[in-house]
């Protein structure tokens, strides 16, 4: 009976919010271009993205478990892991086994998706089952790979690859939409990271916050907000995206307020938890607000 509820966790669900947010701007930028979507192909990107978060979130904490990490930890709302294995050890074969079968179900729609497209689906399909299966074991253990392996994942891969599903097409216009995300969700895994610093060093991993320190990934936080809003407004300015995408630079308040937290308070994980919480909301209302604007163009 506690096994479930141990599975649950470990996808980590309020953070599973981020997928349909970003997939909102994908589903946004597919009409704009042509008018349509399809309600089936437009789902099943919805439970092949899905699958694939869920996957990774799973994949992560059981081999943190595993390896002992977990049991280390000092745990915030944002970092440290959900705490479902450390309370009921017993349930780690089965959260295992879930983030395979969520993995299977990403796979296996990816293989639909090329049966239709041909190959040219078959790269960014790779990369993104190459992210998740490798994420955990040894992504972590290079700094400026783990840096951007998030934001490649759920940016430029989530977006171009469900625009070129939904448009039979690959899209220099999803490309551009796509770098803010990019930005955006390295800094959510960035700043994430702060807390865990220490512990993670012990158990072999070397991200960024571990290979320069926290105040220089403090100033690189800094840099990847105002890189992921001055991508936004350099796409309108080139008329690449129109106008009404500006909407998604409502949040810019917070990322601002953010940053300013972060630069200050970076070696006090209690007064940092506002910035993380932040930075979530930033990460939620920022594709929400793009693809309102996009929709709004029309």
């Amino acid at each position: 009976m506690k096994t479930l509820p141990t599975v649950i966790s470990t996808t980590r669900p309020p953070f599973l919010l981020l997928t349909p947010a970003i997939l909102s701007l994908a589903y946004a930028i597919s009409y704009w271009q042509q008018g349509f979507l399809d309600f089936n192909l437009s789902l099943l990107v919805f439970i092949a993205a899905l699958c694939a978060h869920i996957s990774v979130n799973a994949l992560n904490e059981y081999h943190d478990f595993h390896s002992g990490l977990d049991l280390n930890t000092s745990r915030t709302p944002f970092s440290g892991g959900s705490g479902g294995l450390p309370n009921n050890p017993s349930a780690a074969p089965a959260v295992l086994l879930f983030g395979l079968l969520s993995l299977a179900v990403t796979g296996i729609i990816g293989l639909y998706f090329i049966s239709l497209y041909g190959p040219t689906l078959l790269p960014i399909g790779l990369i993104g089952i190459i992210l998740v299966i490798s994420y955990t074991k040894f992504i972590t253990r290079y700094p400026w790979l783990c840096l951007i392996a998030p934001g490649l994942a759920f940016g430029p891969i989530f977006i171009l690859g469900s625009n070129l599903v939904l448009t039979g097409h690959y899209s220099s216009q999803a490309l551009i939409a796509s770098l803010p995300i990019f930005f955006l969700v390295n800094n959510l895994l960035l700043l994430n990271q702060f807390p865990d610093q220490h512990a993670d060093q012990q158990f072999g991993r070397k991200h960024i916050v571990i290979a320069e320190g926290k105040q220089k990934s403090s100033q690189l936080f800094v840099y990847f907000n105002l890189f992921a809003y001055l991508t936004l407004v350099l796409a309108v300015l080139l008329e690449i995206l129109p106008t009404e995408i500006l909407l998604g630079l409502i949040p810019i308040v917070l990322a601002f307020i953010s940053s300013r937290s972060v630069i200050k308070n970076h070696q006090d994980i209690r007064k940092l938890l506002p910035a993380m919480a932040s930075n979530v909301a930033i990460n939620i209302m920022t594709p929400i607000l793009m693809a309102l604007g996009l929709v709004w163009s029309l």
